[in-house]
């Protein structure tokens, strides 16, 4: 069986910390995650999904991970049940094996690109600037030279160019 989810969104308000009797940390956050086509009035809707993190990764989202941060979630569905005015009621949430940290600190909600594709895992030290970037330093005109050559990850890097002919031996199946 397999039981696999992997994620990239956007937080929708700080996460929170919490600790178990025994000391474990426990973080849960909500990640709005964009679908992949429009609704009929032409708008992107989005997913608002529940996310469990637990021990120190917990610890490094509360305290690195904001609303509007950018964040990749890999972990599994789990559906917890419980009983509320004698109905048996259904929670649905992912539960986080590892959180990316896929922005420079303090651009978070800015849409930027991630540096290069620069990401922290959260199960690691927390996020450091590596030596000779300009994410805090140097003129506007070397950040944006930076990103040049990537492509944002909402745009589509196939768009306007119609179909795409590939041939059968580059197809890895």
């Amino acid at each position: 069986m397999i039981n696999r989810v992997v994620l990239v969104g956007r937080l929708t308000k700080d996460p929170e910390l919490k600790y178990t009797p025994n000391g474990i940390a426990v973080a849960t956050f909500t990640l709005a995650v964009n679908r992949q086509f429009s609704n009929p009035q032409g708008e992107r809707e989005a997913d608002f999904l529940n996310i469990v993190v637990w021990r120190k990764a917990a610890e490094n989202v509360a305290n690195f991970l904001k609303k509007g941060s950018l964040a990749g979630v890999d972990g599994r569905i789990q559906v917890r049940t419980y009983e509320q005015d004698g109905r048996r009621q259904y929670f649905t949430e992912i539960v986080a094996d590892t959180v990316q940290f896929l922005e420079p600190k303090g651009s978070s909600g800015s849409g930027g690109g991630n540096g290069g594709g620069r990401s922290n895992d959260f199960y690691g030290a927390p996020p450091r600037e590596p030596q000779g970037s300009s994410y805090g330093g140097g003129n506007q005109n070397q950040r944006q030279n930076s990103n040049q050559g990537f492509t944002r990850v909402d745009d589509d890097p196939f768009a306007g160019s119609g179909q795409i002919d590939i041939s059968d031996d580059d197809l890895p199946f």
